[in-house]
């Protein structure tokens, strides 16, 4: 068999260590190396070592019996969460490790969240049962309460299987039953995510971790199919020390060979080398079939997320960064040489989301948070010899409108034509932006329908509150026109930016800020505190609850105002009180006119976004203000397709 089995945990949990271990035990390393030592087989780049903390995803290789494990270690810190997520796509299996220490902590929570979304099989390491005030019983029972009532010690594992089978459950109360037996119902019962079996240890001391090891072997399976037809998904991106690009498959199907031709957006392009890698080592294969991880250069077209061949596409992203800042490189640095250096680094983090503000002259970047950022400013002087600064971190704020309204666009400057109506209406929170086509072939060709539609989708179109991205709308292509002698393929590109940003300046716009869903736990006397901070914060709580080990709260609120109050939930619980925050979506700005005010986005001056449309008299174009483009259309449209 081939596994994917990745680590995942809240920074400082042991995640690393215990990768380690298991590469000991499993033989793939002679010898042990530490986080702390600097090292570790895992944390290979220098800015892992010196940092101490896992930045990219890495993988290695063992054999657990029969199977071939890929074993994927994935960051800790918050500020890295996309960078897990991406590697989340591929597992078959995960191991959650928390420490017996602190338990289980906010980004625990998120991770254990986007697993679930993900459908990925969990098992738990509670690791530091060494370290001074560790409670693997109470950290247990925060699993069970916090997360599922599924986690059951792999010690009850025969008990917790025929609790959820029946036929086994007969077995078991007449003594006939089999360890053989038990593995199989509960291999079924991890699979589908109706049990996590939960295990302790010290990956530091090396204990629990053989064992572990033994039994996880026996509870996981997969069937990947290597004669059928190939295919793939693209999960990284890197670029090796030749500067060699690098796409980083998962094979879901078949078999992949040097040589062989893989389509990429329509375009065929030939593998020139496969490579298996173990930790910063690598083995060239000329072939690698389904279940495996293999890198491959020649596929230059390629983008994290894309699917190859005979493979459904990867799910959205549910990490998003909910911060942007300006790059700002030394005068002497040219504007192409910068962008260049950070579309680079955008092709191996698609979430920095890289944009060239030409009317400003500006580079920006959406990050997750400070570590970030210090490891891009360094990462920037190391691989192309750049200094590079940020400014402050701002909130990214997002727009959409509140009714429906229409935009058209007209772009007829000499020897061009293409004329745009479209319907924009509001969707529900978190659908971003979709299409529709009530056109009828008739009036427009399917040709340039589906080119508007790529228009559509090709840029992130801009609100006019901010000049944030728009999202939640729905757009219709209500009708259209083209000439047949002088319409191009950017003609339709024109018509439908300033269609859409014609409906925008005519909308009802709605400013939206991300919201944090948070946790918080501390000693019940704090409960008055905690709800009046809430309130004061423009949040919301649910009936808060209580036990044995204290008072729990849960709510939303927005990010701008919950970001920093750990710090000052620590200072008056006294360092008893923990937040656990993870991303919730979007919702109407609670202080919109101070954001709008504060922002000073002058929509009539980005040139960039215009909502004029262009029109043709006397053998020379001519601006038409946004305003009164509606009198100059071409296009009749019913006055009812609101």
């Amino acid at each position: 068999m081939k596994i994917t089995l990745g680590i995942l945990a809240h920074v400082d949990a042991g995640k690393t260590t215990l990768s380690e271990s298991m590469l000991y035990h499993a033989g793939s390393l002679r010898t042990m190396g530490r986080v702390d030592h600097q090292d570790a087989f895992l944390d290979a780049h220098p800015l892992e070592r010196a940092r101490g903390i896992t930045i990219f995803s890495d993988q290695a290789m063992m054999s657990l019996g029969e199977s071939q494990v890929f074993l994927v270690d994935t960051p800790g810190h918050a500020d890295f969460a996309a960078e897990m997520e991406r590697a989340m796509a591929v597992m078959d299996y995960a191991v959650l490790v928390v420490s017996c220490a602190e338990g289980v902590q906010s980004h625990t929570d998120t991770v254990w969240q986007l697993l679930r979304r993900g459908h990925v099989p969990t098992f738990f390491f509670l690791n530091k049962t060494d370290r001074a005030g560790a409670e693997p019983d109470r950290v247990l029972c925060e699993l069970r309460r916090k997360l599922s009532p599924d986690c059951v010690p792999y010690e009850e594992l025969t008990e917790a299987a025929a609790e959820r089978d029946e036929d086994l459950l007969d077995e078991y109360l007449s003594g006939q039953v089999t360890r053989q037996r038990v593995d199989t119902v509960a291999r079924r019962l991890i699979g589908e995510e109706r049990l996590f079996p939960v295990f302790r240890g010290s990956a530091l001391q090396d204990a629990g971790v053989e064992e572990f090891l033994s039994v996880i072997s026996r509870l996981m399976e997969t069937h990947y199919d290597a004669d059928g037809p190939f295919g793939a998904r693209v999960f990284r991106i890197r670029h090796d020390a030749q500067g060699s690009r690098l796409i980083f498959l998962k094979l879901v199907s078949g078999r992949l060979s040097v040589r062989d031709a893989v389509t990429v957006g329509g375009e065929s392009f030939r593998v020139n080398e496969l490579r298996l890698y173990n930790g910063s080592r690598f083995t060239s294969v000329q072939t690698a079939q389904a279940g495996q991880l293999v890198a491959v250069t020649g596929l230059p077209a390629c983008r994290i997320g894309d699917a190859l061949g005979d493979c459904a596409p990867a799910p959205q992203p549910v990490t998003q960064p909910l911060l942007s800042v300006k790059a700002m490189f030394p005068p002497e640095v040219s504007v192409q040489t910068a962008l260049t250096a950070l579309r680079r680094l955008e092709a191996e983090d698609p979430a920095l989301g890289v944009q060239w503000n030409e009317s400003l002259r500006e580079i920006h970047l959406r990050v997750m948070g400070a570590i970030q950022l210090e490891v891009l400013r360094e990462l920037v002087r190391e691989r192309f010899g750049l200094a590079v600064e940020f400014s402050r971190p701002e909130i990214m704020y997002r727009e959409t409108i509140a009714a429906p309204v229409r935009g058209a666009g007209h772009y007829e400057p000499l020897r061009h034509y293409a004329e745009v109506h479209l319907l924009l209406s509001p969707v529900p929170r978190g659908t971003g932006i979709t299409f529709s086509s009530r056109c009828h072939v008739d009036e427009l060709s399917l040709q340039y329908q589906n080119l508007i539609r790529t228009h559509v989708f090709e840029k992130e179109h801009l609100g006019v509150l901010t000049g944030s991205p728009l999202s939640d709308v729905h757009i219709e292509l209500l009708t259209g026109r083209a000439h047949l002698k002088h319409t191009e393929g950017g003609d339709f590109r024109q018509a439908t930016y300033r269609a859409i940003r014609q409906g925008l300046m005519k909308a009802q716009p709605v400013l939206l800020e991300p919201y944090y869903a948070f946790t918080i736990d501390a000693p019940q006397e704090h409960l008055g505190r905690i709800l009046s901070d809430i309130q004061r914060l423009y949040g919301e709580f649910e009936v808060p609850d209580a036990d044995d080990s204290g008072l729990h709260v849960r709510g939303r609120g927005p990010v701008s105002t919950l970001m920093d109050y750990t710090q000052e939930l620590t200072v008056f619980t006294r360092g008893k009180g923990r937040l656990s925050v993870h991303f919730d979506g979007y919702e109407p700005c609670h202080n919109a006119e101070e954001v709008i005010a504060n922002r000073g986005y002058d929509v009539g001056a980005d040139r960039e976004n215009s909502p004029d449309s262009v029109f043709c008299a006397k053998g020379a174009g001519f601006i038409v203000h946004w305003d009164k483009a509606d009198e100059w259309m071409h296009c009749e449209v019913p006055a009812d397709d609101e």
